[in-house]
């Protein structure tokens, strides 16, 4: 990996990371579908142009049906649950919990897709596990005001996520990185409209509010989705996902300095524990006493 790698994978981080800083200050002004589908609006007003401009129009077309299955699960459903989950749990929370991400991801391909898991990638899924349940123990409450549904919310998104990786992987394995981004952005603004329309704030956000949505879709969709794509065609998967790991550090440390949230320790314990369990799912920490054979 080269210093131009490592920094790009830094630089996605920090935008990802950003997004749940971008909807923990806007979703309580415009609402979750609301701000969710601001995003996926403007970022495909950016994506869809650029895939026309280098002629993968044809490509868009012909393969609609699974980008719009990909769309939903990786973009509408998982977006939208996250900023409702910020209306109650802070940014650098939610960062943590969508760490999981990778252990569904693997779980689901399975369950779903019989993907062999070996003995260390097992062990993973259950620290992975684990470390959820640490870190989400003390906020299951269900009572009215609580962050229990929240947590829930998150979890799902991680579901969705892994169910979309593996859609990914088994209708999309040869469509280009552009028409990948573009096209369940531009999906996902469709699906969402009428209930956006719908659920459209009473009183107008403040600038504050539009400045965060409109960074919300240009730099943590539009411009993270394009990073992405290109570090994962020059990487590969195995080395991408790595960014996983930088994606809570930024959560949190974007909300600790401009929203002033506080980071626990609990946090840092659950999100280390998942962490590890993610290291091991995805094979990226492949202990030799895990891997030995009898």
């Amino acid at each position: 990996m080269t210093g131009r790698d490592i920094a790009e994978m830094v630089a996605l981080g920090a935008l990802w990371g950003a997004s749940y800083l971008f909807m923990r200050h806007a979703a309580p002004a415009f609402g979750a579908v609301p701000l969710i589908w601001l995003r996926v609006t403007l970022a495909s007003l950016v994506l869809v142009p650029l895939l026309l401009w280098h002629g993968e129009g044809p490509e868009l077309r012909r393969e609609i049906r699974p980008l719009a299955l990909v769309g939903v699960l990786n973009s509408g459903v998982p977006f939208v649950l996250i900023a409702w989950a910020t209306l109650s749990v802070t940014a650098g929370f939610a960062a943590i919990v969508n760490a999981s991400t990778p252990i569904f991801t693997a779980l689901v391909g399975a369950l779903w897709l019989g993907d062999r898991l070996d003995r260390s990638r097992s062990v993973g899924l259950a620290i992975g596990f684990a470390g959820v349940l640490l870190l989400s123990i003390d906020k299951a409450d269900f009572r009215p005001g609580g962050s229990g549904w929240a947590v829930l919310a998150l979890l799902g998104a991680a579901l969705c996520y892994g169910f979309a990786a593996n859609t990914a992987k088994r209708h999309l394995a040869g469509v280009g990185a552009r028409v990948g981004a573009g096209g369940t952005q531009a999906v996902s603004s469709l699906l969402l409209a009428p209930l956006a329309w719908w659920l459209w704030p009473e009183q107008m956000p403040g600038p504050s509010q539009w400045g965060a949505a409109a960074l919300l879709a240009l730099v943590s969709t539009a411009l993270a989705n394009l990073l992405f794509f290109r570090l994962l065609g020059r990487l590969g998967a195995s080395r991408t996902v790595t960014v996983t790991f930088l994606i809570p550090v930024f959560g949190s440390l974007w909300g600790a300095l401009f929203l002033g949230e506080a980071v626990t320790g609990a946090m840092w314990r659950g999100g280390a524990v998942i962490l590890l369990g993610t290291a091991l799912a995805t094979g990226v920490l492949r202990p030799a006493w895990l891997t030995r054979r009898g």
